[in-house]
């Protein structure tokens, strides 16, 4: 159990022992700094530990923010200061320590003046000294609720109307909710999936059970839809629906209750991208029953979107840490975005989440599988070229230097396997821009030869071997330039391309639905790959990579085997390629994510959604 070391005394009338028992904290007293720092040593080195003014008054949910998130080592609001084990509780033992050092049990922190702080307040003070080490110390936007050490009857007061003047309960429930979100899950999601997962709260659910039913009943939804029955499709949209007022209210039940965690961030990520592609077999598998073949526009859906989320994910980790970080265009996207209809005009024309799967839900119901799919195509497609060009457009006004952090992430996001690696190493002169040049070249050049030439022809072998050294040639310096986000897209573009139409020119039942299978596990490995690196967790280790083969291996070996297989075998062999890479990848993730979150480690919980 957490431990609360409550410092001074109380004033008449307060609940502060009270409120931290509520949030799970084991309340001791401490009279001094000297008697704190014991406490402290007694408290459980696995545990997290607060300091707390007896003096503060203020809302309870300022007190859950500021000491129970456990996304933050250390956290702060005034009157209280938490750490959690390891890196935070050594710098708050290290300030005790400096404090009796410097004036026994009389706390003041060397260089800095009582007048520094409103109230003689131990938690204060260690706050104020952390900060001063440079060391970081979260501090909450509690913007309406209250949290305050008053220093005399009239502030007591004073502090105690501003509590009553404010609806603890109603801020807490409004902060549970995305401060940014689509137009269909603002309006038509969150004014009541909020109270759901306040329901949920209260029951004592999880996030990550939440996230469990979302997937589960997605799942469902897409076995109703495989059923190709007009009653199957309504049931599947409506179950569709239902699964994404799940997905809302796990991060709502998350931040609503604080819990976060590194395993809840992964499932919620990848649960997602399983759901929507599941679906997509479904409806596929529905429309072969009814005997229309839509494979090929399903593993389309699945090709673009992945593509999309890729060119999202690459600009961001381009430019979200650049310096000098300037740009004409987003300066008028700044301002576009102070006008209310064009936010929303511009949020929903991107067709994110929310608004693509009421899209998808609404035509299984009313219309039928290829309907489905074709619209789909159209609207992500306008997407993608949308968010695609202004991103391009930015890139060429941006005056930015790009971080060593950033080309690191696109290298990784690049995954490039042990050919690319071997070509890589060839000492040779590439300048900045053909970069993107030599990527987008040789992605144009296999995907074109195996477009144009039909099954079993080997010229196709000829430019995927031109890929591979382009491939190497792109990613044999630093991905700095301008454009160079778009190399780790292009990449993408050009394996599941690849796969694609040379499974839809095989004349044989099942290819496209094993290339489906091919690009959803490697899909699944690029996924995985952003989430490791938005966690701070590093890209995959190397020897997965070069294991799978990496993006111009696979390509590659895809192509031989169409030039020298029959039909029928090419279909056996993309089936054994996609399970041996599901499995490799799957195996591997798993035991990552389920390791990491065994051992501590930071929760993480991403705001963001990709379109």
């Amino acid at each position: 159990m957490p431990t609360a070391i409550l410092t001074g005394q109380p004033v008449p009338g307060s609940s502060i022992e009270d409120d931290l028992r509520s949030l799970g904290f084991d309340v001791r007293s401490a009279t001094g700094v000297a008697a704190t720092e014991t406490l402290l040593a007694e408290s459980p080195c696995d545990e997290r530990v607060a300091v707390v003014d007896a003096r503060f008054v203020g809302h309870l949910h300022s007190l859950r923010l500021g000491l129970t998130d456990p996304r933050f080592p250390l956290a702060a609001v005034p009157g209280a200061l938490t750490a959690q084990p390891g890196a935070g509780r050594t710098a708050l033992t290290r300030v005790l320590a400096r404090e009796i050092s410097a004036s026994g049990d009389a706390p003041q922190t060397p260089g800095t003046a009582r007048s520094s702080v409103a109230v003689d307040s131990l938690a204060d003070r260690i706050a104020l000294a952390l900060a001063a080490d440079g060391t970081d110390v979260h501090r909450p936007e509690l913007g309406s609720l209250t949290a305050a050490v008053p220093a005399d009857p009239q502030a007591l007061a004073e502090a105690r109307q501003a509590v009553a003047a404010v609806d603890d309960e109603s801020v807490r429930l409004k902060s549970a909710v995305k401060s940014r979100d689509g137009f269909f899950t603002t309006f038509c999601v969150s004014p009541y999936s909020r109270h759901l997962a306040r329901w949920c709260a209260r029951r004592g659910l999880t996030p990550n059970q939440v996230t469990t039913a979302s997937l589960l009943t997605a799942l469902i939804a897409a076995g109703c839809a495989a059923t190709g029955t007009r009653g199957g499709f309504v049931t599947a949209g409506v179950l569709l629906l239902v699964s994404f007022v799940l997905d809302c209210t796990d991060g709502q039940l998350a931040r609503y209750s604080l819990q976060y965690s590194t395993l809840g961030a992964w499932l919620d990520a990848t649960f997602d991208r399983a759901k929507e592609y599941a679906y997509y077999a479904g409806l596929a598998l529905g429309a072969a029953r009814g005997g229309d073949d839509v494979w090929a526009l399903a593993l389309g859906a699945m090709v673009l979107q992945t593509c999309r989320h890729v060119v999202d994910f690459s600009f961001n980790e381009a430019n979200h840490d650049a310096t000098a970080n300037t740009s004409p265009t987003a300066a008028l996207s700044d301002r576009l975005d102070s006008v209310g209809w064009t936010v929303w005009v511009r949020r929903m024309i991107v067709l994110p989440i929310g608004e693509r799967w009421a899209l998808i839900a609404v035509l299984t119901a009313l219309t039928t599988p290829r309907t489905t799919f074709t619209v789909l195509l159209i609207g992500c497609g306008f997407a993608a070229t949308y968010t695609t060009a202004g991103r391009v457009l930015r890139s060429f006004t941006r005056r930015a230097h790009r971080t060593e952090r950033a080309t690191r992430a696109l290298a990784d996001l690049a995954d490039s396997g042990p050919l690319a690696e071997l070509i890589g190493r060839i000492p040779m002169r590439t300048p900045v821009s053909s970069r993107f040049v030599a990527a987008l070249e040789g992605a144009v050049l296999v995907v074109g030869a195996v477009w144009l030439c039909s099954y079993g022809s080997p010229v196709p072998v000829v430019f995927a071997v031109l890929y591979v050294l382009s491939s190497g040639g792109a990613v044999a310096a630093p991905l700095s330039g301008r454009l160079d986000w778009l190399v780790p897209p292009l990449f993408r573009a050009a394996e599941y391309g690849t796969v694609l139409i040379l499974a839809g020119k095989v004349e044989v039942n099942g290819a496209l639905p094993a290339a489906f299978c091919l690009v959803a596990a490697v899909a699944y490995h690029h996924y995985d790959t952003v989430y490791r690196i938005r966690g701070n967790a590093g890209a995959p280790p190397r020897w997965l990579v070069r294991a799978s083969g990496g993006h111009e291996g696979r390509t590659l070996v895809v192509v031989v085997l169409a030039a020298l297989l029959s039909a029928s075998q090419f279909v056996v062999a993309l089936t054994v390629l996609a399970v041996a890479v599901a499995l490799l990848v799957l195996v591997e993730s798993i035991r990552y994510w389920v390791t990491a979150h065994q051992g501590g480690a930071p929760a993480v919980h991403d705001e963001g959604e990709p379109a």
